[in-house]
């Protein structure tokens, strides 16, 4: 894909872009000929990775909150006139105690961080893309959200919302040219999950650049007939 410059003149916005995913996924976005805005709550994790690419937007914003994501996405426009693609990879997680245990903070900071964040982004960049008649959302959800997990309630609960969110806003916009899809990784392979799991066989995890080749195609015209999908991207697991 990244031969064939697919992603010419298209205008991808990427949250998340600082973490390992993030990286892997505008790398490749990159190569495919895409302009490219990256958000992530930090500048700095940006700068490093990107400064050599063709056409970069920096964001810094909390996508957290509603009124930082409507000015992102406000700038993206200001700037580039459009927004073809978003990437939606803002999240993360957190290993909990029982559900009881739990408290309210945790349950709150992983809805607002995987689930909110996808909720403020839609917000602020689906009348763009209704205006235009076109646009692609990929989202990132997780094979643990298919079923609830032993203390993993907050993170199951937040990821299985970002399923739900992606299949409504599948049905919502499917007919005004925007195709809204997800992907399901189980383990990705990062250095943090390495060093969490150190006796783990890390070769039947999925690369990040496994799991942004399978983004890369439900942004493409290739995916054009998927709507509301949640693709398994398990690697060996």
């Amino acid at each position: 894909m990244s031969e064939m410059q697919v992603f010419n003149n298209k205008v991808v916005l990427i949250t998340g872009a600082g973490g390992n995913l993030g990286k892997a996924v505008a790398r490749a976005f990159s190569d495919a000929g895409a302009t490219l805005a990256l958000c992530d709550l930090y500048s700095g994790e940006l700068d490093a990775v990107y400064r050599d690419s063709k056409v970069v937007q920096m964001l810094e914003s909390d996508l957290r909150i509603p009124e930082a994501a409507e000015t992102m996405a406000g700038r993206v426009i200001d700037r580039f006139g459009r927004i073809d693609v978003v990437a939606a990879l803002t999240g993360g997680f957190t290993m909990g105690s029982p559900l009881h245990q739990t408290s309210p903070d945790v349950w709150e900071f992983m809805m607002k961080l995987n689930a909110g964040t996808l909720f403020n982004t839609a917000h602020a960049v689906v009348p763009y893309m209704r205006e235009r008649g076109s646009g692609r959302i990929i989202t990132v959800g997780a094979r643990t959200a298919l079923a609830g997990k032993s203390l993993m309630a907050s993170y199951t609960a937040s990821k299985a919302a970002v399923i739900r969110l992606t299949e409504s806003l599948s049905e919502e916009n499917k007919r005004y040219g925007i195709n809204v899809n997800s992907v399901l990784p189980s383990i990705i392979d990062t250095p943090q999950n390495r060093k969490d799991m150190p006796d783990a066989d890390f070769s039947t995890w999925v690369s990040p650049e496994a799991l942004a080749d399978v983004i890369l195609f439900l942004a493409s015209d290739a995916s054009r007939a998927i709507h509301g999908a949640s693709i398994p991207v398990y690697g060996l697991c």
